[in-house]
């Protein structure tokens, strides 16, 4: 027979409780859903009792979230979900020198205009943003939702900020117009707006529209599709190149060798969203293969423990790779 137990955490104040249990208490009842043990709370305590296991990681999963919630983050699914993943992953592997994900993750970034604080909200996160702290080229890699291209537009506002860039330019390719953008109506920008929207979001969210757009009429701040960057050379610049899988070989070597002195480069994509013809090679692909083990070259891989989106987005992600793994299992 299971050995059972009670235990009870005690929550400091009315704030971090209302953090911590949610709206109507939806996280701790999320977390009972997703649990065997029952979850109590009577003022700012919570009780959970139940098999002597469960009991004891539910505990630590609340110490985790506790601490992030004094280092100001917010708890919802996403947060819950990936905090009782590592606290899984420490007990299944016995790890007891890791620090807590407050003290990894308590680090903020960037202040927005709204007063928003941006914190790394993952492990793989966390590694990323060190990366492209320490190396001149960082390949970001993982699935949609990791946050790849966010950070790497908060980390190039920083590096602005900081003054140890002049400027910052964000490039994509655009893929589905073949790059061959003639026969859409409009300028240029016109043209390259929908491919290109992804970036302009999260540079408004970031810095704000109306700080965004005047470092954009000044050329502080630059946003243009791939092809649009032959034969430049770019010093003292952050550049960032997004959807890298969608760039040909070609692009790939083109791209890296603008790079001048003082400049940075950040390259994100996602390997299993490629969406060049069967017979084109993927520029990313063929970069991780040719350019691993260069110094001052990083590449980071993110998973979908990172996607920090919707709930399901996790679950639609390992259905795709669990789909995809079976069919070329079948040889097709």
């Amino acid at each position: 027979m299971a050995e059972h137990l009670e235990v009870k955490v005690v929550v400091g104040n009315n704030g971090e409780a209302a953090n911590l249990f949610g709206l109507h208490d939806e996280n701790l009842k999320y977390i009972e859903s997703q649990a065997g043990a029952r979850i109590v709370a009577r003022g700012n305590e919570v009780y959970i009792s139940g098999e002597k296991q469960e009991v004891e990681e539910l505990e630590e999963l609340f110490h985790q979230l506790l601490g992030l919630v004094r280092v100001g983050s917010s708890i919802n699914t996403t947060t819950i979900n990936y905090a009782w993943n590592q606290v899984r992953q420490r007990k299944k592997e016995k790890d007891t020198s890791s620090p807590d994900l407050a003290e990894a993750l308590g680090e903020v970034l960037y202040v927005t205009p709204r007063g928003k604080h941006i914190r790394p909200k993952t492990l793989g996160q966390l590694r990323y943003v060190q990366a492209i702290r320490q190396y001149d080229i960082v390949f970001g890699i993982g699935p949609a939702g990791t946050g790849k291209t966010y950070l790497a537009v908060v980390m190039a506002v920083n590096a602005l900020r900081s003054r140890s860039v002049e400027r910052i330019i964000l490039a994509r390719p655009a893929v589905e117009a073949g790059e061959k953008l003639g026969f859409l109506p409009g300028d240029l920008q016109e043209k390259v707006n929908p491919y290109l929207r992804p970036l302009y979001d999260g540079l408004y969210d970031v810095l704000g529209m109306e700080i965004a757009q005047k470092y954009m009429e000044k050329n502080i701040i630059e946003i243009a599709p791939l092809a649009y960057m032959r034969g430049r050379t770019l010093d003292d610049a952050f550049i960032i190149l997004d959807e890298a899988q969608n760039t040909t070989s070609e692009q790939m070597k083109m791209f890296l060798t603008r790079l001048g002195f003082g400049s940075r480069a950040v390259i994100t994509g996602d390997i299993t969203q490629i969406d060049l013809p069967r017979d084109v090679p993927s520029g990313l692909v063929e970069a991780q293969r040719i350019l691993q083990g260069i110094e001052g070259i990083a590449f980071e891989y993110l998973t979908e423990a990172d996607v920090v989106r919707h709930p399901l987005v996790q679950k639609i992600i390992k259905a795709y790779e669990r789909s995809e793994r079976a069919w070329r299992g079948n040889g097709s």
